[in-house]
């Protein structure tokens, strides 16, 4: 049978790396101003996301502008664009899944236990696949940030750190596989061994002893 603590807690795993997934999808923290050379000038921190990009002053007045176009972005922001929010829209197709099969509701009427628990290993299953493809755009921008960090051919200014967005979505992503995994390894039944049968050989019959009758003598 499925075990309804390991479905839970895989579930409520899930959700907050859903919920921070989206939060990191949409704050403005991907890459931060780096404070490099000789000349340390604080006067305004440059704040860049995948949707927009802001400026702190050290007034405390923060601006922030959308991306004028999309087209003009480089790939890897588009690539990072498309496979967040498809992260995203995977993680709402596996909590409805994960809802509707697992045991302690009764959101499949009066269907059959084992089809739930295939519902609930589809959502396990999808979770985790969520929390793969999340890690892709993080990993990639991290990659790209301490490369240009360490190009001595790009200027100080236009070099960059790693934001706090990162380390949070770092965080979404193990979120997301740990519940992943957990759904779906309470959701599978154990396997039992079945002992094989061994049936005694059945002796045969001995045949009766046929009589012999006294032989009738005629005088």
């Amino acid at each position: 049978m499925a075990s309804t603590g390991l479905q839970l807690v895989g579930i409520v795993l899930s959700v907050l790396g859903g919920v921070f997934g989206a939060l990191v999808c949409a704050a403005p923290l991907w890459r931060v101003s780096a404070f490099v050379g000789g000349e340390l000038v604080i006067a305004q921190v440059l704040w860049e996301g995948l949707w927009m990009n802001c400026l702190s002053q050290t007034t405390g007045q923060i601006q922030c502008k959308t991306y004028d176009s999309t087209l003009a972005l480089p790939f890897s922001a588009q690539a990072s664009r498309g496979l967040t929010v498809l992260s995203l829209l995977l993680c709402l197709l596996a909590l409805m899944l994960a809802v509707a099969g697992a045991k302690c509701t009764h959101c499949m009427g009066a269907t059959s236990p084992s089809s739930k628990t295939r519902v609930a290993r589809v959502a396990g299953v999808l979770f985790f696949v969520a929390g793969l493809i999340y890690m892709v755009p993080i990993c990639w921008t991290a990659y790209a940030i301490i490369r240009d960090f360490y190009d001595p051919n790009i200027a100080a200014p236009f070099k960059r750190e790693l934001g706090p967005a990162l380390y949070l979505g770092w965080g979404a992503s193990v979120l997301l596989l740990v519940g992943g995994f957990l759904l779906q390894h309470g959701s599978t039944p154990p396997i039992t061994k079945v002992k094989p049968l061994i049936s005694a050989p059945v002796k045969d019959n001995p045949k009766p002893a046929e009589v012999k009758q006294p032989e009738k003598s005629f005088v």
